[in-house]
This record gives structure tokens, sequence and C-alpha cells, in this order.
């Protein structure tokens, strides 16, 4: 007896339209789906009155049905992987049961469609022919730290996920260990209130800070969760190192403005401020002196 095939089934990321016809035939022709969040699924399928056996996939518990499902695929079944939305294997549980499919030589067909990654990309003004996804950055500041700090040299546009009770601590982090960036911020993509931001990182961070609410240490009420402003999983963007790599600290802060702002194309005030933050100096007194040269 053939196996069957495993369909990885891309999905909607907001806007139900966004759904390929063939993913609709795929979803109705399969013998069974295997869902991210079977009830999250059911909706889908619902509104496109698709009827069909759910079981449920998830990170929680990839060890115990992967195998479930493989055996079902080796006895001539065929499944459609979905997430909760876009693609799955995509910082989701999919890797698994897809390598654990490989493995066994049963046929793996990807149905494309919806990805938060690429169309946060695709309108962030950021360089697009060479890019790197790092999905979520660890949960543990210092491990977020160091893995922020291996990618500080990257020259290639960095694309990362991040939920929104964390993105304004993650953005400051990222100003700390990266210096000034362009970033772009997706949020509610496909959806009634997508919302895009780009500019300079401390830029989305004043705006941030200013459209949820800031506390008194630096905090906002949106990265401790209790905003209703921000929802939805958020797509970063951000812009890879240009220019020579800057040494920790420098002894000419004036040359790191000229080379911000030649090789970043940061204003002379933006500038500034990253001088003063690599040499300690004052901002006022760095801009002051630049303006003199």
């Amino acid at each position: 007896m053939s196996s069957g095939t495993l369909y990885i089934v891309s999905t909607p990321i907001g806007n139900l339209e966004d759904i390929t016809l063939r993913a609709l035939r795929v979803l109705k022709e399969a013998d069974f789906i295997a869902a991210e969040d079977t009830r999250h699924t059911q909706k889908l399928l619902s509104h496109f009155n698709i009827h069909k056996n759910l079981t449920s996939y998830h990170d929680h518990n990839k060890e115990e049905k992967a195998p479930v499902i493989t055996a079902r695929l080796l006895e001539g079944q065929s499944a459609a992987l979905v997430s909760d939305a876009g693609t799955p294997g995509i910082s989701d549980p999919g890797y698994y049961l897809i390598n654990m499919a490989i493995r066994k030589i049963i046929p793996v067909v990807p149905i494309p469609g919806p990805t938060a990654a690429i169309a946060a990309l695709s309108v962030s003004g950021l360089p697009t022919d060479a890019f790197v996804f790092e999905g979520f950055l660890p949960p543990k500041r210092s491990q977020r730290l160091l893995k922020l700090d291996s990618l500080k040299t990257e020259r290639r546009t960095i694309i990362l996920y991040e939920a929104p009770h964390k993105i304004l601590k993650t953005l400051m982090d990222i100003r700390d260990v990266m210096g000034e960036r362009r970033v772009s911020l997706s949020r509610e993509l496909t959806k009634i209130h997508e919302d895009t931001l780009r500019g300079n990182i401390s830029d989305i961070i004043r705006t941030v800070e200013s459209a949820y609410g800031a506390a008194g240490n630096g905090e906002s009420q949106a990265s401790r969760g209790r905003s209703a402003g921000i929802r939805g999983e958020i797509t970063l963007i951000i812009e890879g190192l240009m220019g020579e790599p800057l040494p920790a600290r420098a002894e000419d802060p004036l040359a790191i403005i000229e080379s911000l702002m030649r090789d970043r194309g940061l204003s002379r005030k933006a500038a500034s401020a990253e001088a003063a933050r690599i040499t300690g100096l004052s901002r006022k007194e760095i801009y002051n002196a630049s303006l003199k040269k």
C-alpha cells in the first residue's frame, strides 16, 4: 500500500479572502486535518462550509501525536496540516511532524499562502534582496541580549516576531545592543486595524510609548500587557548593519556621527544621540560640536 500525502496548508493570517482556491480544495479532499487549535480551525472551515475530521497537533502534544498522524499517513490516508494562521512550520511545531514524515518517505507537499514575515517585509521599505528570519527572541532577557548581540553585525535585513506585551522592551533592547537602526513594525496584518510603523528605532519607541502610555520606569502599559491598544502578533523588520561596524567605544564622537549620517542615513540629531550612547558623552555637547566642524 502506498502512503498518503501530508499537505502543508497555509491559511489566512487575518483576512479570510487570502485563502487560495487550492488550499480550500485540499482541505475538502484530505482525509483529516491536523490543527494547532481545532476550535480556531473549525471557525475557518465553517466559514467555507467544509466538514472534515479534525485532530489536534500543537507544541504540547507533538511528540505524542506526530507518530499517530504518521501512522495514519502510512496507512494511505492524506492529511492537511494547518496552524492557527499563516504557513505551518514557521515558528510553530509543524517542523517536528514534517521531519518525521520525511524520514518515513511520506510525500510532503506545500500549499503556499500567507506568511506574516514576508507580508511585513514586503511593505517595510527595507532591503528585501537578502534577509534572515529569526522568529521569536528568547524569553529571558539575558538570552535575548546575547541573541541580539550575535545579530548586531548581520548585514541582511532581520525579521522577528514578537508578542504585543513584550514589544516595547524588545525595541529598547534592540536599540541598546544594535544602536540606532531603521525598523518597520507591523501588527494586525490583513485585518481591519492593520498598521505599520516605519522609522528610526528611537522614533518608533517614542511612538509606541506615546500611543500606549509610558510608565515612570520607561515600561509602558502595553509592555506589561494591560493595554488593549496593541493586539495580535507583531512582525518587526530591522535594518541590517550598514557600512563598517563601529567599535563598542570610540575616541572620536564626531567620527561616529559622520559615519552614522553617511552609512545609515541618520539625521544629525539621531546620529548625535547614538554617538552619545556609544561614548557616554553628553548628546547636546556632541551635537553642538558637530555643527561647528
